[in-house]
């Protein structure tokens, strides 16, 4: 078996929350526990919508604005603190650009249309290290649906049994695997790149 591509998830492998200080604040300040923030935020049909591009990300935030009860400039500073405490894996990304001479790589997240504007303004060359980037809301479709796998091998131009898929929900890698491709399931950086390493080395 030949190895010919590399594709990430973004969001909770190559950008994680690493101190969960800033949102349990938000979610103290809201008197609900940090899942119940999540549930808020991620968990909603306004999070489904957003994620694969039925509504923007300032849809989103305005729904959950309306719930929570915050004026436009209030919400604009608590999205602001929500994010803060995202840092990139600099030694992850730094391992998948050391391998672009012998792989194509790729990215595939499931995220809302402010993504990659985002991304590139706070993290800037995180995205260069890829040859293709695929954000759900730019697309149409989201993880686990088989047809975002599709897409982006096509656009790769690799077979599934050829691509190595690294993410952190093991329902995404379930669906990898049952089309052939390589999963490996993200519990921390240096186990991402162990595994990967053993999979380009069997």
């Amino acid at each position: 078996m030949t190895i010919r591509a590399l594709i990430f998830d973004m969001g909770g492998v190559l950008l994680r929350t690493e101190d969960h200080q800033p949102r349990l604040k938000l979610s103290g300040d809201l008197g609900i526990d940090y899942d119940g923030l999540m549930k808020l935020t991620f968990g909603g049909e306004s999070a489904r919508r957003a994620t694969i591009g039925e509504i923007t990300e300032e849809e989103h935030w305005e729904i959950v604005r309306q719930q929570i009860k915050k004026s436009p400039a209030e919400m604009a500073a608590w999205c602001e603190q929500f994010w803060t405490a995202d840092k990139h894996d600099t030694e992850l990304i730094q391992f998948i650009g050391n391998l672009r001479s012998r792989l194509r790589t790729g990215l595939l997240s499931n995220a809302w249309s402010g993504a990659r504007s985002a991304i590139t303004r706070r993290f800037p060359g995180t995205l260069d290290v890829f040859d293709v980037t695929i954000f759900s809301a730019e697309v149409g479709m989201a993880k686990p649906d088989a047809a975002i796998y599709h897409h982006i091998l096509k656009l790769m131009d690799v077979e599934p049994h050829e691509a190595i898929f690294v993410d952190d929900f093991i329902e995404n890698i379930q669906a990898a695997r049952q089309l052939g491709m390589v999963g490996v399931h993200f519990h921390d950086s240096l186990q991402a790149r162990q595994d990967v390493i053993a999979a380009l080395n069997h």
